[in-house]
C-alpha cells in the first residue's frame, strides 16, 4: 500500500512524463511552417476543451462558485493560454533542447509562486537559490546566443512561458483541493475555450494549416495529452501533496525533454547544453528543497 506522499509523487511523475514530450513535439509541429504557432498554441487548447466539456457533462460535475471562477481564469491564463502560445512561438526558432533548459526554471518558479500565494515565511537561502537559478538560466541563454546582446526573442518568450505556467500550476494545485484535480484543468479549459476558439479561427484564416502526418500527430498529442490527460495526473499529484515536494518531480522533465530532442529531432546535445541544464536543475532543486525545510507562519 503506497503512502499518501508516495502516491502524490507517482502521480506527479506520470504527469511530468507526459509533459516531457511537449517541447520536442511542439518543435516538430512548427518546424516546417505548415502549422502556424498561433494555430498550434490555440488549436491544442480547443481540442482539449472539447474533451474537458464532454468529461464534465458526462460525469455531471458541480459548477464552480463565486471566486472560484476568477481563480480558474488565472489557471487558464497561465497553463491554457500563456504557456502553450509562448512556447509555440519560441520554438519556431529555438532548438527543443535549448527550450528545455530554460523551462527547467519552472519548478523553482512554481515554488516561489506557491510561497507568495500562500504567504509563507521562508529562509533567505530559498530566495538566494531561486535568484541564482534565474541568473544561471539567463546566462545559459545569453552564452548560446553569443552574449547578453545575443538574447533572442525566443528566450524572452520562454521566460514568459515559465512565469505563466508557474502561476497556473500554483493556483491550480490549490484549487484542485476544492474542485478536484481533473475537474480543475477541465473547467480552466472550458473557461478559456471561447478565446482559444477565436484565436484558432484567426490562425486558420491567416495561415491555412497544412502539415505532414508526423506534424499532425504531434499536434494531436499536444491537444489530447499535454493539454488534457497529463494534467489529470499532475494536478492529482499536487492535490495529494505536499505541493512543494511533488513539484520536485518536475526536475526530471527537462532531462527527459533533452533526451527526446536528441532522439526524435536528432539535435546535437552539446556540453554547454548539458552543463547548463545541470546547473539550472540543481538550483531549482535546492530552492524547492530549501522551501520544504523552511518554517512557515502559523
Amino acid at each position: 500500500m503506497l503512502s499518501r506522499t508516495h502516491s502524490g509523487l507517482l502521480w506527479g511523475l506520470l504527469g511530468v512524463g507526459a509533459f516531457s514530450f511537449t517541447v520536442p513535439f511542439t518543435r516538430i509541429a512548427v518546424q516546417s511552417g505548415g502549422l502556424s504557432p498561433l494555430f498550434i498554441g490555440s488549436g491544442r487548447a480547443v481540442i482539449a476543451s472539447v474533451l474537458a466539456a464532454s468529461a464534465l457533462a458526462i460525469t455531471r460535475q458541480r459548477r464552480p462558485r463565486g471566486v472560484q471562477w476568477t481563480r480558474l481564469a488565472v489557471v487558464a491564463a497561465g497553463v491554457v493560454v500563456g504557456f502553450p502560445l509562448l512556447t509555440s512561438f519560441a520554438l519556431t526558432s529555438a532548438p527543443a533542447s535549448h527550450g528545455a533548459v530554460v523551462i527547467a526554471l519552472l519548478p523553482a518558479a512554481t515554488a516561489v509562486t506557491a510561497v507568495l500565494r500562500g504567504r509563507e515565511h521562508v529562509s533567505s537561502r530559498f530566495w538566494i537559490m531561486a535568484i541564482v537559478g534565474s541568473v544561471v538560466a539567463v546566462a545559459f541563454a545569453a552564452v548560446q546566443g553569443g552574449g547578453l546582446h545575443g538574447l533572442h526573442r525566443s528566450d524572452l518568450l520562454l521566460f514568459g512561458a515559465v512565469v505563466a505556467a508557474a502561476i497556473g500550476y500554483a493556483e491550480g494545485g490549490l484549487l484542485a483541493r476544492e474542485l478536484g484535480p481533473w475537474q480543475t484543468v477541465s473547467w480552466a479549459l472550458v473557461v478559456s475555450a471561447p478565446v482559444m476558439l477565436a484565436l484558432a479561427g484567426v490562425a486558420t484564416v491567416q495561415h491555412p494549416p497544412t502539415g505532414t502526418p508526423v506534424e499532425w500527430a504531434s499536434f494531436a498529442y499536444l491537444g489530447v495529452v499535454s493539454m488534457f490527460l497529463g494534467f489529470f495526473a499532475w494536478y492529482h499529484g499536487l492535490a495529494i501533496g505536499p505541493m512543494a515536494q511533488v513539484s520536485q518531480v518536475q526536475l526530471v522533465q527537462p532531462v527527459l525533454s533533452i533526451c527526446w530532442a536528441g532522439l526524435f529531432l536528432r539535435e546535437q546535445i552539446t556540453w554547454p547544453t548539458v552543463l547548463g541544464g545541470v546547473a539550472v536543475i540543481a538550483c531549482a532543486g535546492l530552492a524547492v528543497r530549501t522551501r520544504l525545510t523552511s518554517p512557515t507562519r502559523p
